[in-house]
């Protein structure tokens, strides 16, 4: 039935490979866990699965700093593995999309390993190496989304190098061309191994034209508030003029698009991308004009502490402006960096707590229903909270010890997906440990005991999806009218050229309805 191409509409699931399965006992979820838990995805009723980082990497960041991009980290399988994943994952008709980190890779890279060796090596400006300023101070003000200064010092070339994220993650050079050329070549083996697309990770934070690396402002609408983001020094500058979104990502984004358009298949690129104070729509924008990226990962639904149904608006409704008639963006309610939306959407929209599932069931439903295409993160399908009580001792992501206890950092989100309430440890594993505690709280929602259960967020969703594969209105053409309800309504009309859907999210009484309409009716 569809006229577009498979991502321009396409439900993605989205996997953290560590919290997904474990198949060999050592209390990591792996690659041959994920395959093992195939016809689970597939029997929701999505297009395609997103894997996050498996590569060769120390896991300081688990998995976002590479080390090589080319293998698989032991803990998670091997090559082999994969090949029998994506085969198994093409056989039930899903696609399989790969996170590609592309602004940063390890310390422990053997690129940056020869690159800190000296002034004069093969790869000494791989990466953004700088003179202290004569009182040895880093030469600006930038600092890291993780806390402190985005700079660190190499005793043995005297000078410091750049790293966004952790000192363990340096930041790639593109304004040298060989950094392109081997990130390329990362493309173009991950494609014939037969991926259909990379989510790029960051690419916003590449660095390349920056010299002669100026100071960032203050932000004037930085405020003291109660958000996990004001609590770090990070938030108090402005980035895009001087430390993100440079021009010369889009010569990066510009390169890849021409290696995916050689391959068969409609390979799909889509890129995080985000922006000063709300601007991450223009952003978007820039990033997905033709020749660059396919789509963009949409922030606009991400808000940490949730939205309510006006700002849930808005944010729709500027997407539509900038994007109707189009599959430029990709929308998402939770992924593997922010509190999941069960949690977050429940405060601001002052429901029950015997509603949630019905709020899920709605959100899951609202965004599956706008053009583009969308990410469900591992869980959401069931209604899974988010797990705030995780000791400091049992804590792992570098970003909450970090700003503790103020901040828990990404841990919440992240603890293992569990099965079945009957086994132990959920099913998630045999050890008698995984590497996030289990959390008892989503024993009562354990993935297969939901699929077997008529009445679950899991079987309601899926029997959604199935049902929107037959609405021409949401598979042939990405149009949408413009937004309107009431202050607890979102209203608004899929049009194709054989259908007009009336979308009607009513968030008091926590029900969605869906029907046919002919404009000129009420």
């Amino acid at each position: 039935m569809s006229s577009l191409k498979w991502w321009e509409n396409a439900v993605i699931y989205q996997i953290y490979p560590r919290s997904f399965q474990d198949s060999n006992s050592d209390g990591i979820g792996d690659l041959n866990g994920i395959t093992s838990r195939l016809d689970y995805i597939a029997n929701l009723g999505v297009d395609a699965i997103w894997i996050s980082p498996f590569f060769m990497s120390p896991q300081y960041d688990f998995g976002y700093d590479v080390s090589n991009y080319c293998d698989v980290n032991p803990e998670y399988g091997s090559l082999s593995d994969f090949d029998r994943l994506i085969e198994e994952t093409h056989n039930l008709n899903l696609r399989l999309l790969i996170d590609i980190v592309p602004a940063h890779c390890s310390f422990l890279h053997p690129w940056f390993e020869e690159s800190r060796k000296s002034k004069d090596n093969p790869k000494s400006n791989w990466f953004h190496w700088v003179d202290p300023k004569p009182d040895g101070c880093p030469p600006n003000n930038w600092l890291s989304f993780f806390g402190g200064p985005a700079w660190s010092w190499e005793p043995r070339r005297q000078q410091y190098y750049l790293h966004n994220f952790l000192p363990q993650q340096p930041n790639l050079n593109y304004a040298n061309h060989e950094v392109q050329d081997a990130l390329n070549k990362v493309a173009r083996f991950w494609f014939d191994r037969g991926v259909d697309g990379f989510r790029l990770d960051a690419v916003h934070t590449i660095n390349g034209d920056c010299e002669p690396y100026k100071d960032n402002l203050p932000n004037p609408n930085f405020n003291l508030g109660n958000l996990p983001q004001d609590r770090q020094p990070f938030f108090r500058q402005l980035h895009d003029i001087a430390q993100l979104n440079q021009p010369v990502i889009q010569e990066f984004t510009k390169t890849f698009r021409k290696i995916a358009n050689k391959y068969d298949g409609d390979r799909f690129l889509m890129g995080e991308v985000d922006g000063d104070n709300g601007n991450a729509t223009n952003i978007s924008k820039i990033f997905s004009e033709p020749g660059r990226l396919h789509a963009t990962y949409n922030f606009d639904l991400l808000k940490w502490t949730g939205l309510n149904v006006s700002e849930l608006k808005n944010a729709i409704s500027n997407a539509r402006e900038a994007f109707n008639g189009t599959g430029r963006l990709c929308f998402a309610f939770s992924n593997h960096d922010v509190p999941r939306s069960a949690t977050r959407q429940l405060s601001p929209l002052e429901l029950t707590s015997e509603k949630q599932d019905n709020l899920q069931l709605l959100l899951l439903q609202l965004q599956t229903s706008l053009i583009g295409s969308s990410c469900v993160y591992q869980g959401e399908e069931l209604g899974l909270p988010d797990v705030s009580d995780i000791q400091f001792d049992k804590m792992k992501d570098p970003w909450g010890l970090n700003f503790y206890p103020e901040f828990r950092g990404r841990d919440t989100c992240r603890t293992p997906m569990v099965w079945e309430k009957s086994k132990p440890m959920g099913g998630f594993t045999a050890a008698n440990e995984s590497w996030l505690p289990i959390a008892t709280s989503h024993l009562e929602k354990a993935g297969l005991d939901m699929a077997r259960c008529e009445n679950s967020v899991y079987q309601k969703f899926s029997n959604f999806l199935k049902w929107r594969k037959k609405q021409p209105a949401m598979v042939t053409a990405n149009i949408m009218s413009h937004v309107s309800g009431g202050p607890k309504e979102i209203i608004f009309d899929r049009i194709s050229e054989t259908q007009i859907l009336r979308c009607k999210f009513d968030f008091e009484l926590v029900k969605s309805t869906f029907s046919e309409v002919t404009y000129g009716a009420s």
